[in-house]
């Protein structure tokens, strides 16, 4: 039965005493052996479990939990993980807890330096970071660790050991899927894997978006694509775009390791070149309308709105409860077309 058993059932299961229950329970005091026996084997028998809510409520400790995230209005990717954060803030509004958004530049490596500055002197007791600069990021969290401040981050992976949790998809996965969906829409010919507007070196999710796309053609037997890496950077992607479009009559597929597939296609639109079939990433409107235009075939959905909620909720819940915090949250890789995008948009 799911019978609630309150200390005074358990002090009368056992025949002793409330407070003798109340210190077995919050393991302070001084209890006998016999008196401890016969608690525990009642707990045991009943499977009781505290009740940590409202143990927290009574708890006085204000957690306090920062989230780095790159500025939306800058760079409109990011817009969903507001509505994720709000989410969690809004569920555990009831408790203890402080959550707070912090906003740097995406375009800038020391706006990023500067915004966590900042936060190691409030000293807050986790971070959530949506990692974009790997070296920066790794160097950061480091210094958080020092502190004894717990990180989690979320959308990229980086390489350090002192992340407690990591958030996203498989990216590596990823590419191979954007590589298999250009595989079935195209024949023999050449392929671009576009990278826009950041440091490859810098940026673990391109690099590893493109291992696993040319892994997955490299284990093609007899595979008759030629395949091409393309670094793209304002203020010159159309001019130098439209330059290898141009130089490249035989380019059949386009693969967009970022949010930005929208301007590919858009080029493609203007050249009247329906032959191009572009993959790329993320439910952002400019990619939305290219998609429903037909220029854009396929995105992959990398959820960044669960993302955000998932990693502010598993430190929530670890401050709160006690739970322990999973080492990877591995998100599904979907796949959206012109024909079920709708039923992904909010």
């Amino acid at each position: 039965m799911d019978k609630k058993y309150t200390i005074k059932d358990i002090a009368n299961l056992a025949g002793v005493s409330k407070g003798t229950v109340d210190r077995v329970l919050h393991k302070r005091g001084k209890v006998s052996p016999t008196a401890l026996d016969k608690v525990n084997e009642v707990l045991k028998v009943i499977d009781y479990e505290p009740n940590l809510i409202a143990r927290n409520l009574k708890n006085n400790k204000i957690y306090r939990i920062c989230v780095v995230l790159p500025d939306p209005e800058i760079d409109p990717y990011w817009r969903p993980c507001l509505n994720g954060i709000n989410d969690a803030v809004k569920e555990f509004k009831a408790y203890n807890l402080v959550i707070e958004t912090f906003y740097f530049n995406p375009e800038k490596k020391k706006s990023f330096l500067k915004i966590n500055e900042a936060l190691l002197e409030l000293s807050p007791d986790a971070v959530l970071i949506a990692t974009l600069f790997h070296k920066e990021t790794v160097d950061v969290i480091e210094q958080y660790n020092s502190l004894d401040i717990i990180v989690n981050t979320f959308n990229n992976q980086v390489e350090s050991s002192f992340v407690k949790s990591f958030v996203g998809q498989d990216l590596f996965r990823s590419g191979r899927v954007a590589a298999k969906l250009l595989d079935s829409i195209t024949d023999a010919g050449h392929i671009a894997i576009v990278h826009i507007d950041e440091t490859y070196k810098n940026a673990i999710h391109m690099q590893e978006k493109e291992r696993g796309f040319r892994t997955y053609f490299n284990e093609k037997q007899n595979s008759a694509y030629t395949i091409t890496t393309l670094k793209l950077k304002n203020p010159n992607i159309e001019l130098n775009f439209k330059t290898f479009l141009n130089e490249n009559p035989n380019v059949t597929g386009i693969f967009v390791t970022t949010s930005k597939a929208y301007q590919m296609a858009k080029i493609i639109s203007d050249f009247k070149i329906n032959k191009i079939k572009v993959v790329g990433y993320d439910l952002i409107d400019e990619n939305i309308t290219y998609l429903n235009q037909g220029f854009i075939d396929f995105i992959i959905h990398q959820n960044q709105k669960r993302q955000a909620y998932l990693g502010i909720t598993s430190l929530v819940e670890y401050f709160l409860f006690q739970k322990e915090i999973p080492e990877r949250i591995l998100l599904p890789i979907d796949i959206v077309n012109s024909e079920n995008a709708s039923y992904y948009m909010e």
